[in-house]
């Protein structure tokens, strides 16, 4: 039982960890520094949150289906419209803003553009401060241009170092190389692990194409390990 609250290995080397650590802080920066200029700085600061948490999945985890653009982009809108709907029918209290959370959670979903943060952003933007309060439904400016910031940020500085960034949904997976086995009418394909992601009824930030990239590759390996251990015994 305790294991299981044990962290698993991370497979990234310390080099991506820095790469991604620069990125997450000149993204926050410059989001925070450009929302600043147009909308005054107590009330971009009051963004910071929810800001640094999209760094952290568009620079360290850019991959996943939780970091692509119109998760992001479509969040952040989601997030803004619902809790600023409910600061106004309901007011500006702690049960409201858990409330804009949950709906905003829904709302993501529905759109298909879920991006944790964006529930941290909801919380913020019913219980905002004065500066923020007194924009009204202008307060999509900051929240919009600081997203945008965020996302081109996460474009310039992900390419510049060599991660393709966007991932699309549908992207091919790599070509096998030549000397793996043709795959037959019972292997795994995308369609095959995307009917089981939905049959789990669970969140998994990682789309179908990963997984089938992954078990192609793991086939591989595998096979290059099992020609080893032959060639090793008869020597």
């Amino acid at each position: 039982m305790f294991a299981r609250w044990l962290p698993a290995a991370i497979n990234t080397r310390p080099s991506e960890w820095s790469r991604a650590a620069i990125g997450m802080s000149l993204g926050t920066m410059f989001s925070v520094w450009l929302c600043s200029q147009v909308f005054g700085m107590e009330v971009a600061q009051h963004l910071i949150g929810p800001l640094g948490a999209s760094a952290v999945l568009l620079f360290a985890v850019s991959s996943g289906a939780l970091a692509q653009p119109w998760s992001i982009l479509g969040g952040y809108l989601s997030a803004g419209v619902v809790s600023l709907l409910v600061a106004h029918v309901l007011g500006r209290t702690l049960g409201s803003a858990c409330l804009a959370a949950g709906m905003a959670l829904i709302l993501m979903c529905w759109l298909r553009c879920l991006h944790p943060p964006a529930g941290a952003l909801a919380l913020l933007m019913v219980l905002a401060d004065p500066a923020t309060i007194a924009l009204d439904w202008k307060a999509l400016g900051p929240v919009m241009l600081s997203g945008s910031a965020m996302l081109l940020s996460a474009l310039t500085y992900n390419n510049l170092t060599r991660i393709r960034y966007p991932k699309r949904a549908s992207e091919p997976v790599a070509v096998v190389p030549a000397d793996h086995p043709p795959v037959d009418s019972q292997a795994i394909t995308a369609q095959d692990l995307k009917l089981a992601l939905a049959e789990m009824e669970a969140f998994f930030d990682v789309t179908p194409e990963d997984l089938e990239q992954l078990i192609h590759i793991s086939e591989l390996h595998a096979k290059r390990r099992s020609i080893g251990d032959v060639f090793s015994h008869k020597s």
